[in-house]
């Protein structure tokens, strides 16, 4: 009986697919992140409101109202007192932007009425438009 020989063949990984494969993942995920619309707030769950409506894509700046009594605006802690100047600044910067007024949802140790109420007094006496920032209803079918 007549045996040949074979050598091995070389097994090997090839890097050059694998790679091409990563830097086209990486390209989506990039690209998936710069065609993302960026609002500055903090993150709260919302309340539903039957007034409510879509709104139009525009420049954002949240003025966020925590359930502990801080008064945000944007992601900085300003206070009720310097909340109008931090606005204004930002307005400035973009003439079109859009204020909105977030109330964070939950159950907190201090009464926020107060604090809704001068809030919404000063922005309303400086002049600035206001939006109301909540989840869309649920309306019952009759």
């Amino acid at each position: 009986m007549l045996r040949l020989r074979r050598s091995e063949p070389q097994i090997s990984i090839e890097l050059m697919p694998l790679i091409d494969v990563i830097f086209l993942i990486l390209t989506f995920f990039v690209y998936a992140m710069v065609m993302m619309v960026r609002i500055d707030m903090l993150p709260v769950p919302l309340e539903s409101y039957a007034s409510g409506e879509s709104p139009d894509p525009k420049p954002a700046l949240a003025v966020t109202l925590r359930l502990d009594g801080g008064v945000y605006v944007g992601q900085d802690l300003t206070g009720l007192n310097d909340m109008i100047g931090a606005i204004e600044k930002a307005q400035v910067a973009d003439p079109e932007l859009v204020v909105y007024l977030v109330l964070e949802d939950g159950d907190g140790t201090l009464d926020r009425g107060p604090l809704l109420t001068a809030a919404w007094d000063q922005l309303h006496r400086a002049g600035i438009d206001i939006q109301l920032v909540g989840a869309p209803s649920v309306e019952s079918a009759p």
